[in-house]
C-alpha cells in the first residue's frame, strides 16, 4: 500500500492539516487539506471537492490564467502570499483570519486520493455528501457547512445539494452548470468537443498514480498525483472514457440524469453568480438554476471579465463573505435584505471594443419591465427590425458554411439588451438534418464588430445559441416564449425540402449598444470565428477565435454526407422568422 501521512502546521497564522483521510462507505480514502484558524474554537467550514489536484498551485497548473489576472485583476492577488492558492477554489489567506475553515478534498480518482476517475456520477454525489458530513462532525466544526468554488467546484454543488446533506447550510455556485446535456457536453443537440479537450489537458495531468511523471507540491513537496506511480495501462483502466460515452449518449436520457442537479430537491440558501461571457459552458446552468431550485432564499448576481479572477478579486470576496457571514455565521449585516438579482451591466466603452461594467440590482430574473420585442428577418435587405416582413422569399446557403447575416440600421437611440432571447426560423435541408449556429452581434458605426471579454476567450460576440433540427422537439411545459426548452429525447430526421419551424435558444445575455451603433443576428452552419488573431491559454488544447474552447467540428458528431448540404430559410406572412429580444428601458 502506498504509504500517505497526514501532516500538521502552523503556517502564515494558519493551522494547515494536510491529506487527512476521509473513508468512504465502500473503503475508498479519499485525501483533504484542511486550513482553519490556529485558535482552538469551533468554525463554519467551506469545501470544494473535485479534481484538479489539492497540490497544485495554480501558478503552476494554469500559468497563464495566472500571469493574465495578476496583470488585470491586481486586487485578486493582494492581501495574500498567494502560496495556497488552487484553481477554481478560495484562497484560504482571504478566509481563515474572518473565522472560517477550509477544506479541499480530492476527488476520488484524483490528485492523491485513489479510485475509479469518473466524473459527475452518482458514487462521486454521494462522495461529496458524505465529506460534507464528514466535516461537519469535526470537533473543529460549528456544524455549519457551505460550498463554494468555480466551475467543477461550482457545478457539483448543485448535485451534492441535491443529495440534501444534513449540515449544508449554504452554497455559492460561481459560474457552474447545472444540466450536463445542454449546458455542458450538447449545445442544442450537437456535441461539443471541449470535454474531451479538458479530460486530456485539465483533468488526465493529475490523475491519482501519475505520481513521479506529475507536479509536486509547493507547499508539502510531496507529488500531486500520489505517492505511487502507475503504468500508462493502468492510468486508463482507472477511469472513464468520457468521451466515448458522450458520443454513445448523444440524446438526453439516464447518463445525463444521474450527472446533472436535480433543482426541485435544491432546498438550501444559494447565490448563483454567471458570467456574460461564458457561452458554451456555465451561464445557462447559473441562471437555470436561480431560476428552478427549489430553495427559497435565493439570489443571482451577474459579472464580466474572465472565468477566474472575479471570484478573487475584492468584489467577489465580498460578496461571498456576506452571503456567508449571513447563512453561516448568523451574522446580522443586511444580507436579508440584499436585492435578489445584482447585475453587472455591460456597456461598450467609449473608446471602443473595451468594455465597462455598472452594477445595478433587480428583484426577479428575467427582469419583470423586460418589453419582450420581435426583431423580424428581412431577406430583401437583410435587415433586422420590429417590422414585420411581409415579403415572400428564401436564402439559401452552404449548411456547413459562414451563412448569413441581418443587421438593424443604426440604433436611433441607446438600447438595453438584457435577458435570454429566442429565434425561431422556418427552414428546410438538401439532407436529413442540419445545424444550426446562431450569433448576436455588435457593429460600430465604421461596421467593425464589438467583441468582448469572453469567460475565456478575450474577443466572443454578445451571445450564441445552437440547435440540430432534428432535435427541435420542444418540452411544452418547461419551453416558455424568451427560453425554448428541447426535450432532446429523441430524433426527428428532415424530409430534405419540407419546411420545419424551428425554435432555437439564445443564452442569456447583456449589452447597452450605443446610439449608432448595429445590432446583428448571424445565421450559419458552424462556429463563430472572428477572424482575427486566436488568443491561447496554457490549460486550453486549441487557439480560441471567437468561440473560446467550445467547439463543435467532431467529425463523427457532424458526417458531411448529412450536415454538409444545403439549408434554405423561408420567410414571409406565414414564415415569420425572428428574434425576440429582451429590451430593458431605464428604471
Amino acid at each position: 500500500m502506498p504509504n500517505y501521512k497526514s501532516t500538521t502546521e502552523v503556517r502564515d497564522n494558519m493551522r494547515i492539516d494536510c491529506d487527512v483521510p476521509i473513508t468512504m462507505d465502500d473503503g475508498i480514502v479519499l485525501r483533504a487539506d484542511v486550513f482553519r484558524p490556529v485558535a482552538d474554537g469551533k468554525y463554519p467550514a467551506l469545501v470544494s471537492y473535485g479534481p484538479y489536484g489539492k497540490g497544485l498551485a495554480f501558478q503552476d497548473g494554469y500559468k497563464t490564467a495566472w500571469d493574465i489576472m495578476c496583470k488585470e485583476n491586481p486586487d485578486a492577488v493582494s492581501g495574500t502570499s498567494n502560496q495556497y492558492q488552487n484553481w477554481e477554489v478560495v484562497d484560504p489567506e482571504k478566509w481563515v483570519p474572518d473565522g472560517y475553515a477550509i477544506v479541499r478534498v480530492d476527488s476520488r480518482g484524483a490528485g492523491r486520493s485513489p479510485g475509479y476517475l469518473c466524473h459527475n456520477d452518482a458514487r462521486e454525489n454521494k462522495d461529496f455528501h458524505d465529506c460534507i458530513e464528514w466535516v461537519a462532525h469535526e470537533p473543529w466544526c460549528s456544524g455549519k457547512v457551505g460550498l463554494n468554488g468555480i466551475s467543477y467546484y461550482g457545478a457539483n454543488q448543485w448535485r451534492a445539494a441535491a443529495t440534501q446533506p444534513p449540515h449544508l447550510a449554504a452554497i455559492c455556485i460561481w459560474e457552474g452548470w447545472v444540466d450536463n446535456y445542454r449546458d455542458s457536453t450538447h449545445h442544442g443537440g450537437i456535441i461539443c468537443v471541449f470535454r474531451k479537450n479538458w479530460q486530456d489537458m485539465q483533468v488526465k495531468t493529475v490523475q491519482h498514480g501519475v505520481g513521479e511523471h506529475g507536479a509536486k507540491s509547493r507547499l508539502t513537496g510531496d507529488l500531486v498525483c500520489g505517492p505511487e506511480t502507475l503504468s500508462d495501462d493502468s492510468l486508463v483502466k482507472n477511469r472513464e472514457n468520457m468521451w466515448a460515452n458522450l458520443l454513445k449518449n448523444n440524446l438526453d436520457g439516464p447518463y445525463y440524469h444521474e450527472r446533472s442537479g436535480d433543482l426541485s430537491k435544491v432546498k438550501v440558501p444559494l447565490l448563483s453568480a454567471a458570467n456574460w461571457g461564458g457561452q458554451g459552458l456555465h451561464p445557462r446552468g447559473n441562471f437555470e438554476g436561480f431560476m428552478r431550485a427549489a430553495s427559497t432564499q435565493k439570489w443571482l448576481e451577474a459579472h464580466g471579465g474572465s472565468h477566474w479572477a472575479p471570484f478573487y478579486t475584492d468584489y467577489g470576496v465580498g460578496l461571498q463573505k456576506k452571503f456567508f457571514d449571513y447563512f453561516l455565521k448568523g451574522k446580522q449585516n443586511g444580507w436579508n435584505k440584499q436585492p435578489k438579482v445584482q447585475l453587472n451591466i455591460r456597456h461598450v466603452h467609449d473608446n471602443g471594443g473595451v468594455e465597462k461594467f455598472v452594477l445595478r440590482h433587480e428583484n426577479e430574473w428575467p427582469i419583470a419591465r423586460t418589453q419582450w420585442t420581435n426583431y423580424y428577418l428581412h431577406p430583401n435587405n437583410m435587415e433586422f427590425s420590429p417590422e414585420k416582413n411581409s415579403s415572400i422569399k428564401s436564402n439559401t446557403y452552404d449548411a456547413m458554411g459562414n451563412g448569413v447575416t441581418f443587421s438593424t440600421p443604426p440604433l436611433d437611440k441607446d438600447t438595453e439588451i438584457t435577458g435570454p432571447s429566442a429565434l425561431k426560423l422556418f427552414v428546410s435541408s438538401s439532407t436529413c438534418d442540419a445545424d444550426l449556429f446562431v450569433i448576436l452581434r455588435v457593429f460600430d458605426p465604421q461596421n467593425k464588430e464589438v467583441l468582448f471579454q469572453g469567460a475565456l476567450d478575450p474577443k466572443m460576440p454578445i451571445a450564441q445559441g445552437w440547435l440540430r433540427a432534428s432535435h427541435r422537439k420542444l418540452d411544452k411545459e418547461l419551453s416558455l416564449p424568451y427560453r425554448p426548452y428541447h426535450t432532446h429525447d429523441e430524433k426527428q430526421p428532415l424530409v430534405p425540402g419540407q419546411i420545419y419551424e424551428l425554435d432555437i435558444e439564445i443564452w442569456p445575455s447583456c449589452i447597452v449598444v450605443p446610439k449608432g451603433y448595429r445590432v446583428a443576428l448571424t445565421i450559419r452552419g458552424k462556429d463563430y470565428d472572428h477572424g482575427l488573431s486566436a488568443a491561447s491559454l496554457s490549460n486550453m488544447k486549441n487557439p480560441m477565435s471567437g468561440c473560446g474552447p467550445f467547439m463543435h467540428d467532431d467529425p463523427d458528431d457532424r458526417p458531411p454526407a448529412i450536415f454538409g448540404g444545403k439549408v434554405t430559410l423561408h420567410f414571409g406572412p406565414r414564415y415569420p422568422a425572428a428574434a425576440l429580444l429582451p429590451i430593458i428601458p431605464a428604471k
